[in-house]
């Protein structure tokens, strides 16, 4: 696989919009081409070298590129966007949108992202390992078709809103969550293994939640339809015993799921 590595120099006070920043831009052009390719910073377009500088090899085919950013880069939107092969491994923090519109290849952060990551995703895979923000594989504002395939994993703890609008594909957030994960979610499934503040799946019409930790608020729109032990979602076994209930009912013609684990969550059980 042929590695292209992209050095931060120091990160302007304006985000910059990184949006070329994919393999399949990368694909096909020499180290001179990719060095000269616009990006945006504020109202005005500069050159990629002008934020990094560059060394390494491409390739014709996306999916043998690798891009290598080697640094946080705090200040830089929009990495990966609709990338379709292919790898990005940054090292260090990212801005705003990592991963939005994906449909495939892999993105990994070893650091926190900030909100949107994995906007509108349609295939492939992101990890970040540390936190993210607000919006996670949720839908762009006023849309209301967010995350539809690919699979995001969270290693921290992340914001609110998450999986808004999801409609397939498969979320699974390792920390805690704030309020309202899965709201107005409508297929998909979204794992939380950690505690949850509030407002699980509201307004939620189909897709599966698992929380495995503890929800302090829930809401009273859904149905309480017992206890189901090791559960079977996606060909995968989620071990323990959770409280089922399906909504929200506040919503017509409703049929999400959502599965809160038994131990720590007796307040929400109706009895």
């Amino acid at each position: 696989m042929s590695e292209i590595i992209l050095k931060p120099k120091e990160q302007p006070l304006v985000p910059i919009e990184a949006n070329n920043v994919t393999p399949d831009v990368f694909a096909g052009k020499t180290l001179e081409e990719i060095k000269n390719l616009g990006i945006w910073h504020g109202n005005r377009q500069d050159r990629l070298s002008k934020f990094f500088d560059i060394e390494g090899e491409s390739s014709e085919n996306p999916s043998e590129i690798k891009i290598i950013i080697d640094g946080s880069v705090p200040k830089t939107k929009w990495i990966g966007k609709a990338m379709t092969a292919g790898e990005i491994l940054v090292k260090g923090d990212v801005n705003m949108y990592v991963g939005a519109d994906m449909k495939g290849g892999k993105i990994l952060v070893e650091g926190n992202a900030a909100s949107w990551p994995g906007q509108d995703m349609q295939g492939g895979e992101l990890t970040i390992m540390g936190n993210a923000g607000d919006y996670v594989g949720s839908a762009y504002r006023g849309d209301w078709r967010g995350m539809s395939g690919g699979l995001i994993t969270v290693h921290g703890n992340v914001g609110n809103e998450i999986a808004e609008y999801m409609l397939g594909g498969k979320m699974v957030i390792k920390g805690n969550v704030s309020i309202m994960p899965g709201v107005h979610m409508n297929g998909g499934l979204l794992i939380i293994e950690g505690n949850v503040v509030a407002r699980v799946g509201g307004e939620m019409k189909g897709g599966t939640i698992v929380v495995k930790g503890i929800i302090d608020e829930f809401l009273a729109g859904f149905k309480y339809l017992g206890i189901e032990r090791d559960l079977n979602l996606e060909g995968e076994i989620i071990e323990g015993a959770y409280h089922k209930f399906k909504g929200d009912l506040a919503t017509k013609g409703a049929s999400g799921i959502v599965y809160a684990a038994v131990a720590g969550n007796s307040h929400i059980a109706p009895y």
